[in-house]
């Protein structure tokens, strides 16, 4: 028991990610998988 809110939110979330459009670089996701990504244009990096 108490699962309920829990599981609210991940549905939630679930539902936004499959039906709200996103833009998705497909090229880079390629290259990324491929291991062809240039690691120092990374602007994610907060280290």
């Amino acid at each position: 028991m108490g699962r309920g809110r829990a599981k609210a939110k991940q549905t939630k979330v679930a539902r936004d990610l499959k039906y709200n459009a996103q833009d998705m670089d497909l090229d880079r996701l390629t290259k990324e998988l491929h291991g062809e990504v240039d690691t120092s244009s990374n602007k994610d990096d907060d280290d």
